[in-house]
């Protein structure tokens, strides 16, 4: 070959070639979605990932996803060809790993004292799951099958890793749609409850100062997690990788013997596991799979089902305030959602906007982390009746 026949090649090997629409108007999203990140600051540490995942995915002849090819040679497995590097990265979230070991970070990051100083809080974590049920009956009514039905509601529960893990059990074509709407709505947390809670609460409820919550002891915080993973597991037995890891962290936390082995899920394993999740559910984002009327569906019944949760939440609220005389503030209900820490300060925030003197954060934080356990419990309920 001569110089000019090595140039063709070259030429002709370029991936301007294969660029399609589809592929042009993905990156356009991908770069809609690192922009949101950077600029807006809206859940950068995923967003940021999966708009490069999805931009990285839209570029033709790339090799990232390459499969690896294997051949027989002497009746053992030879490697031809090692495959694509994010090929390898991507089976953390097809394997299921990545999901509950990113709750083994979150479990060494929560502080349950609030939810065990005020344990009726549970009942407003479990009452914020109404938008995923309610999301699933409307997604069927819109002509989704059962099992992505459920995928779909599981957004309500503004719980990122748990979607994941929920759609790659039961509907794993819709993993992209599905992550980018929940990551979205928990970022947009500050923007959809507030009307909704003025809308269902009376400025009366609003200005309710709690006291301040009882101290919880060591012994008590010890022996939480050990009882959620024990009933969770016998109850809900396909929540139990989510309920594992994350109350496996929140022990070793409140243990306080393993503080190295806390800091590192706390710090270097969330990081480095937030990056590569994110990447590869990015990477699922390709034009023929994200690019359909469905995906506006999912977009559409994600806000449904988020609104829905945060509307849950604060009708029993009100319920509560009214059966203790005016002693709950109904404002902490819409803190049920699973969006920690982001949604109990919404609610503090708002509280303060009527009374100054009302500080709801850590009242509010109890039904908060109720509801990261409400959402993994609400997903292995699904997944034991629609799974396979």
């Amino acid at each position: 070959m001569n110089i000019i026949d090595f140039f063709n090649k070259f030429m002709h090997g370029m991936g301007f070639w294969s660029l399609t629409w589809g592929q042009i108007l993905m990156m356009a999203i991908a770069l809609l979605l690192m922009y949101l990140a950077i600029k807006k600051n809206f859940e950068p540490l995923l967003l940021l990932p999966i708009g490069l995942g999805a931009f990285l995915t839209n570029l033709p002849g790339n090799g990232l996803l390459d499969l690896p090819v294997v051949q027989m040679v002497n009746n053992l497995p030879e490697f031809q060809s090692t495959g694509g590097l994010f090929y390898w990265l991507s089976k953390g979230v097809t394997l299921e790993i990545f999901p509950p070991l990113i709750f083994l970070g979150i479990g060494a990051m929560t502080d349950f004292g609030p939810l065990l100083a005020n344990p009726k809080t549970f009942l407003l974590g479990a009452a914020a799951q109404f938008g995923v049920f309610a999301a699933l009956i409307l997604a069927v009514m819109l002509g989704f099958n059962l099992n992505e039905a459920a995928a779909i509601g599981i957004i309500g529960g503004a719980d990122g890793p748990t979607a994941i893990y929920l759609t790659l059990k039961l509907a794993p074509h819709l993993l992209g749609a599905i992550a980018v709407a929940a990551y979205s709505y928990m970022a947009l947390v500050p923007l959809i409850q507030p009307p909704i809670m003025r809308l269902l609460t009376t400025k009366k409820e609003r200005e309710v100062v709690m006291p301040p919550s009882k101290q919880v002891s060591r012994k008590v915080k010890i022996i939480f997690p050990i009882l959620v993973i024990l009933f969770g597991t016998l109850i809900v037995p396909p929540a139990a990788p989510l309920l594992a890891m994350l109350m496996g962290g929140n022990l070793m936390r409140e243990s306080g013997v393993v503080e190295r082995l806390t800091n590192m899920a706390q710090n270097e394993l969330i990081n480095i596991i937030t990056f590569f999740l994110g990447v590869s559910v990015g990477l699922t984002m390709t034009a023929d799979s994200f690019l359909r009327l469905e995906t506006i569906k999912i977009i559409v019944l994600g806000v449904f089902a988020f609104g829905f949760s945060t509307v849950g939440g604060l009708l029993l609220g009100k319920m509560m305030y009214k059966l203790t005389g005016g002693k709950i503030n109904p404002l902490i209900g819409s803190a049920g959602v699973s969006a920690v820490p982001m949604a109990a300060r919404v609610s503090h925030n708002v509280g303060q906007e009527y009374n100054p003197d009302n500080y709801l954060l850590m009242h509010a934080m109890g039904p908060n982390v109720a509801g990261v356990i409400g959402t993994a419990v609400a997903a292995g309920v699904l997944i034991a009746i629609l799974g396979h």
